[in-house]
């Protein structure tokens, strides 16, 4: 294993964890944000926090992810495993997730939000449990 692919390793799970965090994060603001009077102050806090967290980081962190992450592919020529094709359509559901959270911290923004505290609960368990997974198909290479 060369040194370039460790580095790129490196970075890429530096990259995951950022987007991870950030993934994980963003609906307990939506949780909080549903509690408070739209129009309020606390409301335009979170509406800033939840953009911050979007741009700066989930985005930067999800870019940098996949492109490390083909990468990593292209050099370890993972691609025909079978563990990393369905690796890569988890990676695929997550950045999906991802979309939902930026359309709703839109919703938001503009004072449209129509779920609940619970549906942002729940939703905030799906990249958990895409996360487990892709995990274990990374660490055991089951197939």
């Amino acid at each position: 294993m060369s040194n370039v692919y460790l580095w790129l390793k490196a970075f890429h799970i530096i990259a995951v964890i950022s987007w991870m965090a950030g993934m994980l994060y963003l609906p307990r603001l939506f949780v909080y944000h549903c509690a408070v009077p739209v129009g309020s102050p606390q409301s335009e806090t979170f509406k800033v926090m939840e953009w911050r967290l979007l741009k700066l980081i989930i985005n930067p962190a999800m870019i940098v992810t996949w492109v490390l992450g083909l990468l990593l592919v292209w050099q370890g020529g993972w691609h025909t495993a079978g563990w990393m094709q369905a690796k890569f359509a988890l990676v695929i559901a997550m950045s999906a997730i991802h979309g939902f959270f930026v359309r709703w911290a839109r919703d938001f923004e503009a004072d449209r939000n129509t779920h609940s505290q619970k549906f942002y609960r729940l939703a905030n368990e799906i990249p958990t449990v895409l996360l487990i997974l892709i995990v274990i198909l990374v660490v055991l290479k089951p197939f």
